[in-house]
C-alpha cells in the first residue's frame, strides 16, 4: 500500500509533526497480510536500497517524488536485526543507519519529572549526547519546543536542510528529540523550529548546548563525551564537611579574558590551561581562599562581560574547550583555590538565534513585556511560574557544580529577580496575586534552588548579589529566608567608597558612611565587596578615587583594604585593585602588570598579600563574622580626628586584634586607646610601613599597654598613629 500521499508531501515540505509516524519501518495490511514497508527521505539521493546488518540487499527503494522520498517494499519478510540503508547519486555510494529505525530515548518519567519542574540532572536528558544504541554509534538529541509544529536538527552533516532529519514529539510535554547515527564530536548543528504560525522556520542554537561555536559564529557543537579524570577528591571531600560561616574567605574576583595576555604574534588572553598554572601560582602567593570569574557562559557580546549570556550550559569557547575549563577547576582545587561562577539567572539577550520566542512563543520569557522584558538593559526576564523555565534554570545552576566541580554560585541581579517593579515607573508593572510588588515565582524558584543544592552539594556556596533591604536574603529557607549562604554587602561598599572619596578635612562630617555597616552587620551574612562594578563606566579606578596627591592617594587605598580586612564579613576584591591601577578596568586589554616595575606599586600588592595572610591566620578576624560578640568599637566617636578603633574576637574571647584606623593625613603621637588586657601588643601590620609605600612611622615593633582605665576597658596604651593609616596590634603574653 502506497504511503498517504497527505503525509508524503507533508514529509517533503518539512511542515510534518510527527515524522516517525512516516518514516522507518512500517508494518500495514496488504490484501489481508501484514506487510513491511521501509520509507525515507533522502533528497540527496539517486537510489535507495535496503540492506541487513551484512549487506546483502533486502529490497530495492521505490523513489515514490522527485524531492527524494523512497519507499521499500520487503513483503511479508521480517527483519532479524537492524537494517541499513545504500545511498547512491552521480557522486557515489554510501551506506547509513536510518535514524528512524530507532526507539524513543526518553523515558515516561523523565517526561514525568521535565512536566512538573524536577527533573533536576536535566542535561543528561535534554542537549546533544554522543552515545551508542543497539551497537550504533551516533548522537542523541532532544529539545523542549511545545508549540513548534515541526523540529528539525540541523548542521553541516545535512546541509543545514531541515527536510532532512525531522524529530519525534512527545505530544505530553513537547520535548522533540532523535537519534542521528554516524554523528560525531565537533559536529556543528541548531535547531530549526517551524512556529505555530507562519511557514518562516526558526534558526536556534541548543538551550542545552554543552559547547558552542566561537563568536561571531552561533551554532551549538556536539561535544565530547569523555569524562574528565578529575585529581581533586582530597578538596571535594574536605568541602562537604566545611564550614563557611566560621572560616576565611576572601575572594579574587576577576575576568578571565583581560587578567594577563599573551604576547606571541599577536595579543591574545590565556587559555584556561595557560591559566591553571599562573593564576593558582598567583593566588596562592597572594593569601586568596577562592577565585570568582565572571560568567564564563557563552555570550555573543564580548562587552558585557558575559552578563548577557544565551548558553546557560556551555562554557565560553575563547578561552579553549570545556575540557579545558575542567583542567582549570582541578588545578586551581589542587593547590587549595576554591572556585566561584557568577551566574546569572535574572535576564538573558533577545538574539534571535537564542532562547526569544524560541519554539515561535514566549517560551522561556514572559509574553507581557511589563514583565518579559528588562527596560534598563534590554534583555528579557525568565518566566519563573513556569515548571520547565525553573527546572531549566535549576539544572544549569547544578550542572556548573556538579559537572564542573565549582564551588559555588555568585547570582548575579537578585532584585531585580524580586521586585515587580525594579527600574519601572508606576503603570509599567504588573503587581503579584495579592497587589504586591514581590515576584512571588521568582522568590520561590530561588528558595528551591538553594535548598536543593544546600542538599546536593554541601559545601556549594550561594552569594546573592542582593542590593536591597530584603529581609532574610541569607537565611534558611525553613526560617522564612531565600537559603543564600551569603549576600553581597552592597551598602557598605557604596558608603565606604563615598567616604573614602572625601578630603580628609571633611571626613568628620561623614563618619556614619563609615560606621553606620555596623548597625545591620548581623542582618546577613554579608561578604565585603570591593567589585567590578566600581571601576567601570567612568567611575575610575579604586586608587583614583583617593583623594589627594599620588602618595595620599595610595596610603588612602591601603587604609581602605585595611579596613575591609578588619570589618566583619568575608572579603572580595577584584583584579588590579592590588596592583595600585591608575586607569579603570578596559576588558580589551590586561592588567597594568608594568605598573610592578615601581617600588610604590609592589607595596600596595605586598599591602593586600599580608592582609589575605594575617586574615588568614588570625581566627579572630574570621570565626565570629556573622556574630556580634565578634566585634567591639574601641571608639568611633572621635570623628574631629577621623580616628576609629575596634577589636576582632575570636571564639576564644582571650584571642582578638585591635585596629586603629587614623583616615587623615595628620599624624598622632601618644594617641590612647583602651584595650582588653594590660600586656604586650605586637605591631603586626601597619599600612604606613616603608615596604607598602609608606613613610614609615609606627610603634617600632609594638606598645606596652597598661592597666590604666580608658573608654570601656580597664587597660589602654599609648601609641603612633602615622598618617592615612590603619594598624593592627595582636597581644603577646
Amino acid at each position: 500500500m502506497p504511503v498517504n500521499q497527505d503525509a508524503m508531501r507533508a514529509i517533503i515540505n518539512a511542515t510534518h509533526g510527527q515524522p516517525f509516524d512516516v518514516l522507518g519501518a512500517k508494518t500495514e495490511k496488504v490484501k489481508g497480510r501484514d506487510t513491511l514497508f521501509i520509507r525515507s527521505f533522502h533528497p540527496e539521493a539517486e537510489t535507495l536500497e535496503v540492506i541487513d546488518e551484512a549487506g546483502k540487499s533486502l529490497a530495492k527503494g521505490k523513489k515514490l517524488d522527485g524531492a527524494g522520498f523512497f519507499e521499500a517494499d520487503l513483503g511479508t519478510a521480517k527483519l532479524k536485526g537492524r537494517y541499513r540503508l545504500r545511498l547512491s547519486n552521480a557522486g557515489g555510494t554510501w551506506e547509513i543507519d536510518d535514524p528512524y529505525s530507532f526507539e524513543s530515548l526518553l523515558s515516561g518519567y523523565d517526561l514525568h519529572l521535565m512536566g512538573e519542574g524536577n527533573l533536576q540532572r536535566l542535561w543528561e536528558r535534554l542537549g546533544a549526547h554522543v552515545a551508542e544504541r543497539n551497537g550504533v554509534k551516533g548522537v542523541e538529541f532532544a529539545v523542549w519546543a511545545p508549540s513548534a509544529r515541526r523540529v528539525s536538527v540541523v548542521g553541516d552533516f545535512n546541509s543545514w536542510d531541515g527536510r532532512r532529519h525531522p524529530m519525534r514529539k512527545h505530544e505530553g510535554n513537547g520535548i522533540w528529540e532523535l537519534f542521528i547515527p554516524g554523528l560525531e564530536p565537533g559536529q556543528n548543528y541548531k535547531y530549526e523550529i517551524l512556529p505555530p504560525q507562519g511557514s518562516v522556520c526558526l534558526l536556534k542554537t541548543d538551550p542545552l548546548a554543552f559547547q558552542v561555536e566561537l563568536p561571531p559564529k552561533t551554532a551549538s557543537r556536539v561535544a565530547s563525551g569523555i569524562a574528565h579524570e578529575w585529581h581533586d577528591g582530597a578538596w571535594m571531600d574536605a568541602r562537604k564537611n566545611w564550614n563557611y560561616l566560621e572560616n576565611p574567605i576572601s575572594i579574587y574576583e576577576m575576568h578571565f579574558g583581560s587578567w594577563r595576555h599573551r604576547f606571541d604574534g599577536g595579543e591574545r588572553s590565556l587559555s584556561y590551561r595557560e591559566m591553571a598554572d599562573e593564576l593558582a601560582a598567583y593566588l596562592k602567593e597572594m593569601g586568596y581562599t577562592h577565585v570568582e570569574l565572571l560568567p564564563i557562559s557563552e555570550h555573543p557580546f564580548y562587552g558585557s562581560w558575559g552578563y548577557q549570556t544565551i548558553n546557560l550550559f556551555a562554557p565560553t569557547g575563547r578561552y579553549g574547550s570545556p575540557e579545558d575549563l575542567k583542567v582549570f577547576v582541578d588545578a586551581m582545587h589542587q593547590n587549595g583555590i576554591g572556585v566561584l561562577l557568577d551566574w546569572v539567572p535574572a535576564h538573558f539577550p533577545s538574539d534571535s538565534y537564542g532562547l526569544s520566542e524560541f519554539d515561535g512563543t514566549h517560551l522561556y520569557e514572559h509574553a507581557d513585556p511589563r514583565q518579559g522584558r528588562h527596560p534598563e538593559w534590554g534583555t528579557l526576564i525568565f518566566n519563573y511560574g513556569r515548571n520547565e523555565v525553573r527546572n531549566y534554570l535549576t539544572a544549569s545552576a547544578l550542572f556548573w557544580l556538579d559537572q564542573y566541580h565549582f564551588d559555588g554560585l555568585r547570582v548575579d541581579a537578585v532584585a531585580s529577580m524580586l521586585y515587580l517593579d525594579y527600574s519601572r515607573k508606576a503603570g509599567e508593572w504588573v503587581p503579584n496575586r495579592f497587589g504586591g510588588k514581590e515576584n512571588l515565582e521568582a522568590v520561590e524558584f530561588l528558595k528551591q534552588l538553594n535548598t536543593i543544592v544546600g542538599e546536593k552539594y554541601p559545601g556549594a556556596l550561594m552569594i546573592a548579589e542582593e542590593s536591597t533591604s530584603w529581609s532574610g536574603v541569607s537565611r534558611p529557607v525553613y526560617l522564612g529566608g531565600l537559603g543564600f549562604s551569603m549576600k553581597w554587602n552592597m551598602g557598605w561598599m557604596h558608603d565606604i567608597l563615598e567616604f573614602f572619596q572625601k578630603d580628609p578635612i571633611y571626613r568628620k562630617y561623614h563618619s556614619n558612611k563609615l560606621t553606620f555597616s555596623m548597625l545591620y552587620a548581623y542582618s546577613e551574612n554579608f561578604v565585603l565587596a570591593l567589585s567590578h562594578d566600581e571601576v567601570v563606566h567612568g567611575k575610575g579606578s579604586l586608587l583614583n578615587k583617593m583623594p589627594g596627591d599620588s602618595w595620599q592617594k595610595r596610603a588612602n587605598l591601603r587604609s581602605l583594604l585595611g579596613f575591609m580586612y578588619g570589618h566583619p564579613g568575608k572579603k572580595l576584591n577584584f583584579m588590579g585593585a592590588e596592583l595600585g591601577q591608575w586607569r579603570e578596568w578596559n576588558h580589551d586589554t590586561q592588567l597594568d602588570w608594568n605598573l610592578l616595575d615601581y617600588e610604590e606599586h609592589r607595596g600596595i600588592q605586598r599591602w593586600v598579600r599580608d592582609l589575605n595572610n594575617l586574615y588568614r591566620n588570625e581566627p579572630s578576624l574570621y570565626e565570629l563574622d556573622f556574630k556580634p560578640e565578634g566585634f567591639q568599637w574601641i571608639d568611633c566617636s572621635d570623628v574631629d580626628h577621623s580616628v576609629y578603633s575596634f577589636v576582632r574576637f575570636a571564639k576564644d574571647r582571650r584571642d582578638f586584634t585591635v585596629f586603629v584606623c587614623n583616615l587623615t593625613p595628620e599624624p598622632h603621637e601618644g594617641y590612647r586607646i583602651g584595650v582588653p588586657e594590660a600586656c604586650w601588643y605586637e605591631e603586626v601590620l601597619n599600612s604606613d610601613a616603608g615596604i607598602y609605600g609608606g613613610s614609615n612611622m609606627g610603634n617600632g615593633g609594638g606598645v606596652q599597654a597598661e592597666p590604666q582605665q580608658w573608654q570601656a576597658f580597664g587597660s589602654s596604651m599609648s601609641i603612633t598613629l602615622p598618617p592615612l593609616s590603619v594598624t593592627v596590634f595582636k597581644p603577646r603574653r
